[in-house]
C-alpha cells in the first residue's frame, strides 16, 4: 500500500513538472510572409506596370485616360484609379485595389465592360504576381 502511494505521488510530481515545463516553451513563430506579397508592394508593382505599359507607352486603348495612384491609404487598401484625362476629378473608370498579406487584388469599374477588360485583368494579374513587362 505504501509503495502504491509513493508511486502515485511520484507520478503526480512528474505530471506536474511536465505541465509546468511545457508552459516555458517558446511560442512557435508564425511563418514569415514575403514582404513583396503585401498589399502596398503589390499595388506599387501594378502601378509601375500600368504607368509604363498603358500610359507612358502611348497605348491607344488608354490614350484618353490618366493614372491616379492612391497608394498611401490609411484604410489598408492601396489602389490605383484610371480617370478621364481631361477630367481627373471625375468618377474613376477603373479601380484596382489590394488588401491583406498576402494581397488580394480586386478590379472594378466601367472599363471592365469594355473590349479591353480581358487585357486589363491579365496585365493586373501578371504584375500583381510579380511579373513585369507589357503585353506581347
Amino acid at each position: 500500500m505504501r509503495l502504491a502511494r509513493t508511486s502515485l505521488l511520484a507520478s503526480a510530481v512528474v505530471c506536474a513538472a511536465a505541465i509546468i515545463l511545457s508552459g516555458c516553451q517558446s511560442k512557435r513563430a508564425p511563418a514569415p510572409i514575403a514582404p513583396g506579397r503585401a498589399a502596398l508592394p503589390t499595388m506599387e508593382r501594378v502601378a509601375l506596370g500600368a504607368n509604363a505599359c498603358w500610359f507612358k507607352s502611348g497605348d491607344a486603348a488608354f490614350r484618353s485616360y490618366k493614372l491616379a495612384p492612391e497608394l498611401n491609404s490609411f484604410s489598408g487598401r492601396p489602389r490605383i484609379l484610371v480617370v478621364p484625362a481631361h477630367s481627373p476629378e471625375a468618377r474613376p473608370l477603373l479601380v484596382v485595389e489590394a488588401e491583406g498579406n498576402p494581397a488580394r487584388v480586386a478590379t472594378y469599374g466601367p472599363l471592365l465592360n469594355d473590349a479591353s477588360a480581358a487585357r486589363i485583368n491579365a496585365d493586373v494579374s501578371r504584375w500583381a504576381a510579380g511579373g513585369s513587362g507589357c503585353r506581347s
